[in-house]
């Protein structure tokens, strides 16, 4: 068994309440989702396992783990249509991370600001 850790702080939401079919249907895998905490500025988001950083993009990233466990973390709703803007990454595709290291840092405040949701689903 894989244990899962919460990538980022926030209160915990079922994917059937993600608005985006895709996640809430559960077409990419099941999990759960993440609204992430307000008011404290830039959060990071870390390995939710350790293995190898598969994909890596701006809002989202795939780590591949022991016993073929792959989990995505999305951060975010459309958020690929930000281009980047608002995260910084601070690991690299191919990077082999421990669960708790971090991978990338946003500020959901400003996801706010755009007009997309914040909220993060985290799918096995």
């Amino acid at each position: 068994m894989t244990v899962v850790l919460a990538p980022l702080p926030g209160r915990v939401v079922a994917l059937a309440d993600v608005p985006d079919p895709v996640f809430a249907q559960q077409m990419v895998g099941s999990g759960v989702a993440i609204e992430p905490a307000r008011g404290q500025g830039p959060l990071t988001v870390v390995a939710p396992i350790s293995g190898k950083i598969l994909k890596l993009h701006p809002h989202a990233f795939v780590i591949f783990g022991e016993k073929a466990t792959g989990v995505l973390v999305h951060i975010g709703i459309d958020t690929v249509k930000l281009e980047g803007d608002g995260f910084t990454l601070i690991a690299a595709e191919g990077d082999t991370v421990d669960a708790g290291d971090p991978i990338v840092s946003f500020d959901p405040a400003h996801i706010d600001t755009t007009g997309y949701s914040a909220i993060c689903p985290v799918v096995v």
